[in-house]
């Protein structure tokens, strides 16, 4: 269901973009990597985790673990052991090691870049393979965490808490070209000015596109 503003939802999202785009310029993707799957061994860690503390663990892991074989092949005691600080970590190995086989036995070695095939991973569902899209091949997708969940109800832009139905409704107004800076945009904003708890509305810059502020 769409918010009941009678804003133009498309002139409202590309607005809303231009004006973050200008307070935060050119996002990144915030998980270390440099390649799609190390990438893809990242976002099955960040689940329930920070970014930070995944950038922190993921140079050593991708030192000693350098290819598909390698995490394929490790003993997964060993790898819970690697990863241990991070949370989840015994579910975490089990999914990085049963992927990494799959990759090996069904996709020739390479991960794949079709959201189709990404979501048959374990570990691996509709938001982490938006973000393979978008980072490992360059690819439009629009992922949906709870940042964006948060700010695209509480702007009003959708009124729903489905995230799949979110991806939709947003794909289907602005230009796939924005889809990706866009999300990553709302995440730097939710962590910036519109936190679950206490959003600084006082000195958020959409303020004035906001159906909470309006």
């Amino acid at each position: 269901m769409l918010s009941k503003t009678k804003r133009p939802l498309k002139k409202w999202l590309l607005d809303i973009y231009r004006i973050l785009e200008d307070t935060y310029g050119v996002q990144e993707c915030f998980l270390k990597h440099e390649d799609p799957l190390q990438l893809m061994v990242s976002a099955i860690l960040s689940a329930q985790c920070t970014d930070a503390n995944v950038n922190r663990v993921s140079p050593g892991l991708f030192r000693k673990y350098k290819c598909a074989k390698d995490f394929a092949e490790v003993n997964i005691k060993e790898l819970q052991k690697d990863i241990k600080s991070i949370g989840l970590y015994r579910a975490k190995s089990k999914n990085i090691i049963a992927s990494c086989r799959k990759i090996i036995n069904e996709f020739d070695g390479k991960l794949p870049s079709e959201m189709e095939k990404l979501v048959t991973l374990p570990g691996i569902g509709r938001k982490t393979a938006n973000v393979l899209l978008c980072h490992a091949f360059n690819k439009p997708g629009f992922p949906v965490d709870t940042h964006v969940q948060r700010l695209t109800n509480r702007i009003g832009l959708v009124k729903t808490e489905n995230p799949v139905k979110i991806e939709m409704i947003i794909n289907k107004n602005i230009s796939e070209e924005y889809w990706c800076s866009f999300s990553q945009l709302l995440i730097s904003h939710g962590r910036a000015r519109c936190q679950a708890r206490k959003p600084n509305c006082g000195n958020c810059e959409i303020r004035n596109l906001c159906e909470k502020r309006v």
